[in-house]
């Protein structure tokens, strides 16, 4: 799996890997929506484009996070798959493939506020993207 949770006192976090930037990035995105329920129960019933901005990797990272918290929060998107269509100067573009809540179908996981900068990584190691991220719950 391109992703796993961590253990973190209080809050959640995700691990994500990928041979490219942009496989972890997705793969950070995936790990997200495993917090919030269990993927295996989301269908790919809507298609949304996503954006974001940073400053660096990890402000991108966050960023991108963030805006897919947001969209959860306002409209109830939940992705079961994440595609990065662009990841670069400082901006991210990606498709989402998921439904809208239900909560007699998705079970609630945890209640994410935000992608955090405590302790967030993302490095190239071995020829391997590695990210490190912590929700604020």
């Amino acid at each position: 799996m391109p992703y796993e949770q961590i253990e973190v006192t209080g809050d959640a976090g995700i691990k994500a890997c990928g041979a490219t930037v942009e496989e972890a990035f997705a793969a950070a995105a995936e790990g997200f929506y495993s917090l919030l329920t269990d993927t295996e129960k989301i269908r790919k019933e809507k298609t949304i484009e996503v954006k974001a901005k940073g400053d660096n990797p990890e402000s991108l990272l966050v960023n991108f996070l963030n805006e897919l918290v947001f969209i959860f929060d306002t409209k109830g998107m939940l992705g079961k798959k994440v595609a990065v269509s662009s990841l670069g100067n400082g901006a991210i573009a990606a498709t989402i493939s998921g439904e809208e809540f239900d909560p007699e179908r998705h079970p609630r996981g945890l209640l994410v506020k935000a992608a955090t900068y405590h302790n967030l990584k993302v490095e190239s190691k071995n020829g391997q993207w590695e990210l490190e991220v912590i929700f604020d719950i």
